[in-house]
């Protein structure tokens, strides 16, 4: 895990990862609580904090993407498109990220 914080391609990884992680707790775990044991506090919580990851991510793309010149018609709107479906940030990850990291080492 440690790699990841050497590339700015690293650090979307790790960003988008931490995204998606908060996107199961809201989806698996806060929205249950809410729904079926009338808890309705963490959904308020985690979905705060997962609007933040979400546009942390937002942001880390547009950034890495300034910083390795890249086209927003290869790359770029893909994982900007990634970050409003849900779970796509795992997708891009094992799809391109992680190759694009390897490359860069």
């Amino acid at each position: 895990m440690l790699n990841l914080l050497k590339t700015k391609i690293g650090w979307l990884r790790l960003v988008g990862f931490i995204e998606g992680l908060s996107l199961v707790i809201l989806v698996f775990v806060a929205m249950p609580l809410k729904y079926f044991y009338d808890e309705p506090e963490m959904v308020r919580i985690v979905g705060s904090i997962h609007g933040g990851l979400f546009l942390l991510y937002v942001f880390q793309v547009l950034i890495t993407s300034f910083n390795y010149n890249w086209n927003f018609t290869s790359i770029t709107w893909k994982l900007l498109l990634a970050s409003v479906v849900p779970f796509g940030t795992f997708y891009v990850d094992k799809t391109i990220l992680i190759k694009m990291d390897a490359e860069k080492k």
